[in-house]
This record gives C-alpha cells, sequence and structure tokens, in this order.
C-alpha cells in the first residue's frame, strides 16, 4: 500500500469547486444491498437505493453525487438484493467516467469471491472485495450507505479523519432517541469526539451528555485507514463467532482498542446541523419527498454548485392541458417531471415522477406518484404513494376513508399515509422497475 499522505492545504480546482488531493486519493464502497424490510412492498421488487426520490432522482443518486462532487472518482456499489433495476439505473447513468484517467463506478455484485457465501453483512461485503480495493490502492477508504438522502463533502470528513490521527471515523448526527431506537447506531463521545462506546440500534440509546431526548447516531459513513481496514476486515473473517457486521462487530471490537473518532455533520461556518434525511420507513420516505416542495425546502436540489446528478431518459416536458371552469389542468406547489400529462386535473403538494397522467376531474393532493402510472378520472388521491406502474381506476377515492383502504388491501401507516402497489390492485407486478 502507499504510505498514508499528510495533510495539507494543495488542492485542485475542479470546476467551481476545490478539491482536496486526499479524496482524489481515496476509494468509496457503497451499500447497497440491503433489502429496506421497514419500507414494506416499496421494496418488494427493487433495492432501495435503487427507489425512486424527489421527482426524478434514485435515493442512490445522493450518494454517487456527493462522491462526484467531494473529488472521489473511484467508487464501487455493492449490491445483492433484487439488484436489477439498481444496476440498470447505475449503467445509464453512470458510467461515464473515463477509465483511463483511473476513474470509475463500478457494480460490485456478490459473487462468491472468497468463499461460498453471498455477502454475509457489511464487512463480509467489503472483505469479499478486498482483491479489488487493494488493486485501486487508494490511501483511505470511505464506506458510505447507499439509502439516505443528504450532500455532504467527503473531503472534509477525511481531511478531519487525518488531523486527528484516527484509524476510523464515523460520520454522526444529532437524533431523537426516539428516532434511533431499534433502527440507529448510536455513538458515546468524550469532549474530543473520541467514540468510547457504540451501541447497533439499542431499544434505549444513550443520551448526549446535557441534551436530553437526544442521542448521537451514526449516518453509515465511515473512512479508514486502508491498511488498518484491511486487518480488521481479515481479522473480523476469521473470527467464528462474528456476524460480519460494521456496527455489530467490527465498531465495538476496535472503539476500546484504537482511535475512533466522530465527525458530526454540520455547517462548517455555522455549526447548524445539516440535512439528513434517513428514509427507510414509508411515513420517512414520504415526509423526506413532501418537504421539497415547500417554497424554500432546507434540501436544495437546485445547487448549480452542488448538483445531483442522474440518468434522465429523454422525455418531453411536462404538459397540462384544458382550461375550463370544470375542467383545469394545473399544479400548485408540486414538482412535476418530464413526460407528465395533467388533463383537466388539479395537483396540489405532490411530486409526480416521469410519465405520469393524471385524468380530467381528479384531485391529487399531499401524494407521490411514481413514474408511468396512470389516474383514471374523477379520482381523489390524499396522502399516497402510488408505486410504479400503477394504474387507478375512474373515481377511485384513496387516504379519505383510512379504514376502507385498510379493507382493500391497501398499506395505512402510522402516520395516515397510503401506499398502493400494483399487485394490491390486481394488476401485473413489473418485476425489473
Amino acid at each position: 500500500m502507499p504510505n498514508e499522505p499528510k495533510l495539507s492545504n494543495e488542492v485542485l480546482r475542479e470546476g467551481p469547486r476545490f478539491v482536496t488531493r486526499l479524496s482524489r486519493n481515496a476509494m468509496a464502497l457503497i451499500l447497497a444491498g440491503g433489502k429496506g424490510t421497514r419500507l414494506h412492498e416499496l421494496t418488494e421488487w427493487r433495492a432501495k437505493p435503487g427507489l425512486h426520490f424527489g421527482g426524478k432522482f434514485r435515493i442512490i443518486d445522493f450518494t454517487l453525487s456527493n462522491c462526484a462532487n467531494s473529488g472521489i472518482r473511484r467508487v464501487g456499489v455493492l449490491t445483492q438484493y433484487k439488484s436489477h433495476s439498481l444496476i440498470r439505473h447505475l449503467i445509464s447513468g453512470w458510467t461515464h467516467y473515463r477509465k483511463e484517467t483511473n476513474e470509475f463506478v463500478e457494480v460490485l455484485p456478490a459473487q462468491q469471491r472468497t468463499s461460498d457465501d453471498w455477502y454475509k453483512g457489511t464487512a463480509d461485503a467489503v472483505f469479499q472485495n478486498i482483491d479489488i480495493i487493494r488493486s485501486v490502492g487508494p490511501s483511505h477508504v470511505v464506506i458510505l450507505a447507499g439509502d439516505h438522502v443528504y450532500k455532504m463533502d467527503y473531503g472534509t470528513m477525511i481531511a478531519h479523519h487525518v488531523r486527528s490521527d484516527a484509524d476510523m471515523t464515523v460520520g454522526c448526527v444529532p437524533v431523537p432517541t426516539a428516532e434511533a431506537a431499534g433502527t440507529l447506531g448510536v455513538m458515546q463521545v468524550d469532549t474530543e469526539d473520541r467514540v468510547m462506546a457504540f451501541q447497533e440500534k439499542p431499544a434505549e440509546p444513550a443520551e448526549v451528555p446535557g441534551q436530553p431526548g437526544t442521542a448521537l447516531a451514526s449516518m453509515g459513513i465511515y473512512v479508514f485507514n486502508t491498511k488498518f481496514l484491511f486487518e480488521q476486515l481479515i481479522r473480523d473473517a476469521d473470527d467464528p463467532r462474528s456476524t460480519h457486521d460494521f456496527g455489530f462487530d467490527i465498531i465495538p471490537h476496535i472503539v476500546d482498542r484504537y482511535r475512533v473518532f466522530a465527525y458530526r455533520f454540520a455547517d462548517e461556518s455555522t455549526g447548524v446541523q445539516s440535512y439528513w434525511r434517513d428514509v427507510g420507513t414509508l411515513d420517512g420516505y414520504w415526509r423526506a419527498n413532501m418537504e421539497l416542495v415547500e417554497p424554500e425546502p432546507e434540501l436544495n436540489i437546485y445547487d448549480r454548485e452542488w448538483p445531483i446528478r442522474t440518468a434522465q431518459s429523454q422525455l418531453p416536458p411536462a404538459k397540462f392541458v384544458w382550461d375550463e371552469d370544470t375542467r383545469r389542468g394545473m399544479a400548485v406547489n408540486s414538482l412535476i417531471a418530464g413526460g407528465c400529462i395533467i388533463s383537466g386535473a388539479t395537483i396540489r403538494r405532490s411530486l409526480l415522477y416521469s410519465e405520469v397522467r393524471v385524468h380530467s376531474h381528479t384531485v391529487v393532493e399531499d401524494s407521490l406518484i411514481l413514474p408511468e402510472s396512470d389516474i383514471g378520472g374523477g379520482c381523489v388521491l390524499k396522502k399516497c404513494i402510488i408505486d410504479r406502474g400503477t394504474v387507478i381506476p375512474d373515481g377511485t377515492q384513496i387516504g379519505v376513508d383510512l379504514e376502507a383502504d385498510r379493507a382493500r388491501g391497501f398499506r395505512v401507516t402510522d402516520g395516515g399515509v397510503v401506499l398502493v402497489t400494483p399487485s394490491m390492485l390486481g394488476q401485473p407486478l413489473h418485476t425489473t422497475r
């Protein structure tokens, strides 16, 4: 392995941003093989990172865009669960890097490289690709979750890692303890943010000192010195008692033995908590999407200094037709993607993804309509998630009577969001979507 670089102020100009040489010498691995079980039927036929978000993106686009904007151009995406749709998206939207300059986004599916097992855990997924990492020769390896929505300069975190003389650094955000309970890893740190203890998805998360009701949660973002990472992966792979997971095994083992630090994800100039959303539940997924229709949302997807890239089909503009007193095609406080046709319908506070059609005398409010869905005439949809390719019959009401929605087999969340998929309406599933 090459010698670990010393932290310096040397930067490279890259478009409107300055990228440190630390970023250019790093490699990112995105863990994108999870099932996303808390999203229920929405991930029945797709991996969670490949789920649509924000009107035209996929969730994984935010992590990949962070890598590109941070100057990390050597990226491996580790896939496993029902990954066809995700892989197709990666191939169509993220294969523009130049191999001759050693820049790439490569799909690393589970392929039994080191044993007869598929990926057994997050650490095992990285271990099974250790030969690929070694061939790239990065100074640092950045492990990333592919299923969160945020904008983050990983170069700043790598610099913090080097300044701290850390073996491992964990990206963290403060969250309510109720939100962290059973879902997120929780860090306990000293006054210098050195990690003293770690709880993986605890039922009763430890609180941040002086901040009752708040826990310091792991973002699933880790920076490792490459040599140290290899040592820990090999040790863990040889341990028959391990579940081969970063949260359950790697981090608890090393916090008492090595230098592990927390990196608090906040605005450097103000110290204010930066935007980060775990969209692992239907309510969380709906809420994070709906935040984007606000006049000034916290997540700015129009930021030219930090663009969010994606694969885009060549589609015509969204179209709004009919301007009559009883039939007017219109949308207010909404995001409408290309290829949509709003024919005499009213859309309020909603997101319509690509190639959605909404017919006359229909009202859609506070809803997410995923691509290629067809909403019939005379419908009323409120606080819904309509899955891709769903055909809603004329006159259907959803989100108006939640008990009636449950009786029809729709999934109603604790927050009152109604999920409707093609199979719930007896329609064929698009297994490649």
